[in-house]
């Protein structure tokens, strides 16, 4: 039988036990948190999380990494703790993960380049994701999540590559498909038969033709231009075959000769790929680190109108050169006749317009992008990069990491003497009396 001494015994870590599970009944109920770090380092931006609140559906992220890997080591923790921010705003977030090493054939399916490379699909279109950040995965889900149709048109009759093709010269696989996963409306468009460039095109994409544009599609061209029409023209070595008026539009000149890198000889390359690895500061190119081989590249050289901003994407060949005859194998420096590096082959232009900012891009050689050649490197990536600059599907591109500001604590004097106050004489002293009340309580019973 327990005496009333016994119960006031028992009475405290009742209240206690109580206290934890009413605690953790609300815990399971109610869900709060609240990021008290200097700069917020374990919330994501206000943007992020409103564009988490616009999809409806269920994603789906299904990481290819190794349990373990030699730099960075857990790379799948890595992963799951990022990936957490997002599940925090929207739970219906499924993260997956497959083993490479274990799972060959599918990895190389889902052509996957790196370890730890993610392929993120919501309302049947998917995107692969290389970098992790936050910048770069809420982008992705605002790409995936519009509701809106863009439309890009490529311009067809002579000769030119096909974003839907299949043969080798064309830009249909994986490249073009790339773009329909991302939600984009591939059509052709020849000017001979169309009364212009229709005017809902997110942008034309012009490659090298092998006969001559008529003059009036030239006009059309250059209308589209001249009204704000985004454009990506991939330049060929060889005769422009009527765009020469459009490159004087935009200042462009196009020296003859073709890029011979030296590096390329190192990666078990012809000399005539240029290697692609330190890209300019730009919307593009930002996150961007992998590698791109761009084969019989041409030179891209630039007086660009005052209405124009230019920037310069990428150069090649820092030592390598310009030669006019180029062949297989040539890697010896002609001083008579070739030009030393380095060669800028991609630029893209901007201009300000009374409601719409007008952007194209000129990359000096389609062959990156071509079927045959779109799967060395972050060749598709970059080409992807640029579709989504051109279609203006960048607005969140200024979220940034957060500077790591909270590797210090600063307290001042009185805080420290408060904290060692705390911790060396109040709470022993506290633990103390609660000791001494229950021994003289059971002293007393």
């Amino acid at each position: 039988m327990l005496r009333p001494g016994h119960l006031r015994q028992l009475l405290p870590p009742l209240l206690l036990f109580a206290l934890i599970a009413a605690l953790g009944w609300l815990s399971h109920t109610y869900h709060w948190q609240r990021d008290i770090t200097f700069n917020a380092g374990n919330s994501l931006e206000p943007a992020s999380v409103t564009v988490l609140r616009e999809l409806s559906g269920p994603v789906r992220i299904t990481a290819y990494a190794t349990p373990q890997d030699a730099q960075l080591g857990d790379v799948r923790k890595i992963i799951r703790d990022f990936i957490a921010l997002y599940q925090r705003y929207k739970p219906d977030i499924e993260l997956t993960f497959i083993d490479p090493a274990q799972t060959p054939g599918e990895t190389r399916q889902a052509q996957i380049k790196l370890n730890g490379e993610m392929v993120i699909e919501y309302a049947g279109r998917r995107e692969h994701l290389t970098k992790l950040n936050e910048a770069v995965l809420t982008n992705t889900l605002l790409r995936l999540g519009r509701s809106d149709q863009r439309l890009v048109f490529y311009l067809e009759g002579h000769g030119e590559r096909k974003l839907d093709g299949i043969a080798n010269f064309d830009l249909g696989n994986p490249f073009g498909a790339r773009l329909k996963q991302n939600g984009l409306q591939i059509r052709a468009l020849n000017l001979a038969i169309a009364p212009e460039v229709p005017r809902n095109a997110a942008l034309l994409v012009l490659t090298q033709p092998q006969l001559a544009l008529l003059p009036g599609e030239v006009d059309k061209l250059l209308q589209f231009v001249e009204h704000g029409g985004n454009v990506l023209w991939l330049v060929d070595v060889g005769p422009l075959f009527g765009l020469e008026p459009l490159a004087a539009k935009l200042g462009l000149t196009l020296p003859p000769g073709v890029v011979v890198d030296p590096a390329a000889l190192e990666m078990r390359a012809p000399a005539t790929w240029a290697l692609g690895s330190h890209y300019a500061a730009h919307a593009i190119t930002q996150n961007f680190d992998l590698i791109t081989a761009f084969p019989s590249a041409r030179p891209l050289l630039w007086n660009t109108p005052s209405a124009w901003q230019r920037h310069n994407l990428l150069e090649v060949a820092a030592e390598g050169w310009v030669s006019p005859k180029a062949l297989p194998g040539t890697v010896r420096f002609d001083p008579r006749q070739d030009k030393p590096g380095p060669v800028v082959i991609a630029s893209a232009l901007t201009r300000r317009l009374p409601n719409k900012d007008q952007r194209i891009v000129v990359v000096g050689c389609g062959e990156f992008l071509a079927n045959s050649f779109a799967g060395n490197g972050g060749n598709v990536d970059l080409g992807l990069n640029m579709v989504n600059w051109l279609a203006s599907d960048d607005r969140l591109l200024d979220l940034t990491p957060r500077p790591s500001r909270d590797s210090q604590l600063q307290l001042s004097q009185t805080g420290l003497s408060l904290i060692g106050g705390t911790l060396l004489l109040l709470l022993p002293l506290l633990l103390a009396s609660w000791g001494g009340y229950l021994w003289w309580s059971r002293r007393r019973a």
